[in-house]
């Protein structure tokens, strides 16, 4: 029975918005924000519409960041009220799927994949099709695998004697003998029912074993078929029995085939699925009578920000909006949102109880982990996929433009590090990120060579300097972004330089470590992008490749001056000889006063002799002692 729906429309520029929102019913239903040009931006359902509404208009409301996008392009919003909790959850699933909002995560469209149809006639044709009519015939499907549909289709013309002509048959045609039987007939593989040689109702009883077949219930039908075969063999009616038993060997064989993974027997479907940037798969194991009979996996989009548990609700509605059935048990990777609401509309739809099922170990949990591995695996193969096309742009670089609000997508991008310790060997790197990928070939490092002591801004100034004054020469290409390690202090030190060299307009940012704050040129705030954002990971990584880059330069000049001992200033000894004999003697002080003889065994006679003349005429007081760092 359809709901009634009344329409409530809520314009953000009605002065009297604040008095609709108040008067807006307190029972179930759907709600559409949209754009000023009626667009759809983002669709929900609620258990209680005034509540919910009413949090989008809260001043003191903590919403997400694409919530707040969502809401900075929304002027309207539209109302439909339910009669039941069901009812919101069944309408918003078909609203999403038909218009396919922005802000909502959608299935990527699956009219491509082929489903096989039981057509709704007198005498019901079984095919192969990727046109759904809404005619009452019944489906089965989407089958995202070729093979499968193939095997399953061949399995059912070969178990049963289905008609594979296109004649629409009545009892009306069959009177009137407009069609005669074909070869099928003499080969056993259709029982006539163009010529009235099968009843309507024995016919129809054959479809829907055929039907029990492409559901997965093989072992349930086939325990059904020995009984009857039984019971026609206890009439005598061997022939119709003997038709049984070959039709029980080709069922058996066609589930042989089938793996077992479920010692239950029972009727489950497993839901996982993985995600990275915009882009996720949802992978559906279907287990039958404990046999696994299939995987259906389904591509989604828009789901970066999105939490887990609209992703997985998703997902289950948009599956089971179209699917066939539903089974006694369904198996999820966390819990949902609207558990109860999605409970009872599976069950309502099975006509019994359905159960959504969070398992966390034993062997329920390995089949989950099973789907979760096979999502991540399909969804790299779509990357893959992506990755080959010419225009390719990683979703992290398209994130980064959308969130920092960038003319320009930032497909190279320089970040700066400084590093040193208490201002002694100062270095600063700089790395290149190509399309969200490191181009360690055009790395640079660089020895701080104007600055005095620790002063991490004027070192900033300095290497900002050096390197777009060079680009600048040399007419090397410019960066889409500039990215510095550091706060406001080091950004207006990068911005001052870029000015005086005429880069006034160059894209620069700054990401300080603490809060993961994105400081921008002119504003006195800092910006927070979403933690969950793929374009703040990009930018992390950045900075923490520029850190290991600095850090690993710093070290290697800060080894160089610690191994430079007073040995190195004696003819003769070079930095293999001087390490050489710090290690048999420890320090210089141990080769200053070990023998002549002693030293000789390391290096030599005439080299040992020039060590002592060495030492004989050097002050004490002038010694400079230091250790090999390992």
């Amino acid at each position: 029975m359809p709901h009634q729906s009344l329409n409530v429309r809520i314009t953000a520029e009605a002065a009297t918005v604040r008095e609709k929102l108040e008067n807006l019913p307190t029972g179930p239903g759907v709600y559409q924000h949209k754009d000023a040009d009626g667009k759809v931006l983002y669709v929900g359902k609620a258990k209680n519409l005034r509540n919910r509404v009413r949090q989008y208009f809260q001043k003191s409301r903590n919403v997400e960041a694409r919530i707040e996008r969502m809401l900075a392009k929304a002027t309207d919003l539209e109302i439909i009220v339910t009669d039941s909790e069901v009812e919101a959850l069944i309408l918003e699933a078909n609203i999403i799927k038909k218009l396919k909002p922005r802000y909502n995560v959608n299935l990527k469209d699956d009219k491509s994949y082929p489903y096989i149809v039981i057509t709704n006639e007198p005498y019901p044709r079984v095919f192969v099709t990727r046109q759904i009519r809404r005619d009452g015939s019944r489906y089965f499907g989407p089958y995202t695998d070729v093979k499968n549909v193939r095997s399953a289709l061949k399995a059912v013309r070969d178990i049963f004697m289905i008609r594979s002509c296109n004649y629409f048959i009545d009892d009306e045609v069959i009177k009137k003998r407009k069609i005669k039987i074909c070869l099928d007939y003499h080969i056993k593989k259709c029982e006539g029912p163009c010529e009235g040689l099968v009843s309507q109702v024995k016919y129809n009883a054959m479809i829907d074993q055929v039907a029990s077949v492409l559901q997965g219930k093989t072992e349930t039908l086939i325990q059904l078929l020995r009984e009857e075969m039984d019971r026609l063999a206890g009439e005598m009616k061997f022939e119709e029995a003997a038709v049984l038993r070959d039709r029980i060997k080709g069922l058996e064989a066609y589930s042989g085939k089938q793996k077992a993974v479920d010692l239950d027997q029972i009727d489950r479907d497993i839901f996982a699925f993985a995600s990275e940037g915009d882009d996720a798969c949802g992978v559906i194991f279907k287990i039958r009578d404990g046999k696994l009979i299939g995987r259906q996996h389904y591509y989604m989009g828009n789901v970066e920000e999105k939490p887990e548990a609209e992703i997985l609700e998703t997902l289950l509605q948009q599956y089971y909006l179209e699917a066939d059935y539903v089974p006694k048990e369904i198996f999820l990777p966390s819990e949902i949102e609207d558990n109860n609401a999605v409970q009872r509309w599976l069950s309502e739809k099975r006509r019994e109880a359905v159960s959504l099922i969070h398992p966390t170990e034993g062997e329920e949990a390995k089949l989950v982990r099973l789907s979760q591995s096979n999502a991540k695996f399909l969804l790299d193969e779509l990357k893959i996929q992506k990755m080959k096309r010419a225009d390719y742009v990683p979703h992290a670089v398209k994130a980064l433009q959308r969130d920092l609000r960038l003319e320009k997508l930032p497909r190279r991008i320089e970040c700066f590090d400084n590093s040193n310790i208490q201002g002694s060997d100062p270095v600063a790197s700089l790395v290149v990120f190509v399309d969200g990928k490191p181009r360690k070939s055009e790395y640079r490092k660089f020895k701080i060579k104007s600055v005095v002591g620790p002063d991490d801004f004027a070192s900033m100034r300095e290497i900002v300097e050096r390197r777009y004054t060079r680009v600048l020469n040399e007419g090397l290409e410019l960066p889409d972004l500039i990215m510095v390690d550091g706060g406001k202090g080091q950004l207006s030190s990068a911005v001052e330089v870029l000015t005086n060299i005429g880069l006034k307009q160059q894209p620069i940012i700054g990401l300080a470590k603490r809060l993961e704050e994105v400081f921008i040129p002119g504003k006195s705030e800092p910006e927070l992008l979403p933690k969950s954002s793929t374009g703040l990971r990009l930018l992390q990584q950045i900075r923490d490749e520029a850190h290991r880059f600095a850090i690993t330069f710093h070290r290697s000049r800060r080894t160089k001056r610690t191994l430079q001992t007073e040995l190195d200033l004696i003819e003769g000894i070079g930095k293999k000889r001087a390490k050489e004999l710090l290690e048999i003697f420890g320090s210089v002080q141990g080769v200053k006063f070990a023998t002549p003889e002693q030293i000789a065994e390391v290096v030599g006679e005439k080299v040992a002799g020039k060590i002592a003349e060495y030492f004989s005429d050097t002050e004490p007081e002038t010694t400079i002692e230091h250790k090999v760092e390992n």
